[in-house]
């Protein structure tokens, strides 16, 4: 039995070695590509369930930041009870909930391991690479032509490339105030090209306009979290320097933003089918759609059913029909109600407090959480593959740092 017993604890002990590195390598694929993270998180829940002690995983359920997202995927389980639509629009709108459920396994995962950081590392490293990869292939014309899509991106879309560098450059913005205070000026001159190269593929090659909504918001928590007076008027000047830099020598930039305007005029003015005008539209039917159902919603997955016989006889901007509302609060309510809705900016609220405090974990889980919830106004990132498993994996891995941090400080002050 003795035997047994140490056998049992050398798998597992081998085991969580083998999900830490395939979350470090899940992690690593998210900028490159949605088919190889799906089968990437396959294998590491296969590798990661037999390791659970399962009082671990209720206590983490039993809080709200661990609690809270399983409680608004049961809710979207509910929701197909009620949902007048076929069971395969049922099951699809499902979908989008699932990775939520993630989020309290990868506490209790990273509770007890030391590998977060190596997490953060595959991702940061993982998009210098698209980085480095995107610069060459289109200083490459041949290259550029075979490999580079219509809209200056290797993989994905200007949006998801955009949010993601976002992380990274904030991530790093944070080591590279620690790497100045300690005067490591080479470690500091590297975090600094990486920023400078993912701000410069923002502004001039691949820009999403809601990691530009995105930017200053982080730029104020983080001075908030990290800065002292002087250190806020040196960061804030240099991005004002920055912007209007970019905002002069990038007429992509001032293109991109200013179509958001001259979309919203002619909108007004004609009810013209553009970007802008598609959003109000959509925004303005959720309303109508949630106004209608209010408590409960009207079933999971039937947001693209209510669309499409929304346009029925329209024409313009109106004829728009999606699955997607582009905002996360009215991709939650329509389906689930102000009851799910409340759920939703809870969980929002719960991780938020869980990153109170002033080390690394603390900040790469705010500045997740808080880059969701302002570019959820605008999308419904949290269902989008892309940024919802970003926002799970950012939450959950730090989250686990976070509470590890928390037990030994408070073991540590009960033996003092």
């Amino acid at each position: 039995m003795p035997g047994a017993s140490i056998l049992n604890h050398f798998d597992r002990t081998k085991l969580c070695r083998v999900a830490d590195g395939l979350a470090v390598a899940v992690a690593a694929s998210l900028p490159w590509s949605t088919s190889a993270t799906g089968i990437l998180l396959v294998l590491w829940l296969i590798v990661l369930i037999p390791t659970f002690d399962w009082i671990e995983v209720r206590r983490e359920l039993a809080t709200a930041a661990g609690g809270l997202p399983v409680l608004l995927f049961l809710l979207g389980a509910l929701g197909m009870l009620w949902a007048d639509v076929s069971l395969i629009e049922r099951g699809k709108g499902l979908d989008s909930f699932f990775k939520l459920l993630v989020i309290p396994l990868l506490f209790v995962q990273f509770r007890r391991s030391d590998r977060g950081v190596w997490v953060f590392a595959g991702y940061l490293l993982s998009c210098i690479f698209l980085l480095a990869a995107s610069a060459i292939v289109s200083a490459i014309p041949p290259l550029s032509s075979a490999l580079m899509h219509v809209d200056h991106v290797l993989v994905k879309n200007p949006a998801t490339q955009s949010g993601e560098f976002v992380t990274c450059i904030f991530g790093l913005l944070f080591l590279a105030i620690g790497a100045f205070e300690q005067r490591h000026w080479w470690w500091l001159a590297g975090m600094l090209t990486a920023i400078f190269g993912m701000l410069a593929n923002i502004l001039f090659v691949a820009t999403g306009r809601t990691a530009l909504a995105v930017i200053p918001v982080l730029l104020i928590l983080l001075a908030a979290k990290r800065l002292s007076g002087k250190g806020i008027v040196i960061v804030f000047a240099g991005a004002i320097a920055v912007g209007v830099i970019g905002w002069t020598a990038s007429p992509y930039l001032r293109d991109r933003t200013k179509t958001v305007w001259t979309d919203i005029q002619n909108y007004e003015a004609t009810e013209q089918r553009n970007s802008s005008s598609e959003r109000i539209e959509f925004w303005k039917k959720s309303a109508k759609f949630v106004g209608e159902a209010p408590i409960f919603g009207h079933g999971t997955g039937t947001i693209e059913s209510l669309f499409a016989k929304s346009v029925i006889g329209r024409t313009g901007a109106a004829a728009s029909a999606t699955a997607n509302p582009h905002n996360q609060t009215f991709a939650v309510a329509i389906q689930l109600g102000l009851v799910g809705a409340a759920i939703l900016w809870a969980m929002w609220i719960a991780h938020l407090l869980l990153f109170r405090g002033s080390g690394l974990a603390e900040w790469i889980g705010l500045m997740v959480v808080a880059q969701n919830i302002v570019g959820s106004l605008f999308n419904s990132h949290l269902f989008d593959f892309g940024q919802g498993w970003v926002y799970v994996l950012g939450v959950g891995v730090a989250g686990g740092m976070v509470l590890k941090n928390r037990a030994m400080e408070k073991s540590a002050a009960a033996v003092g």
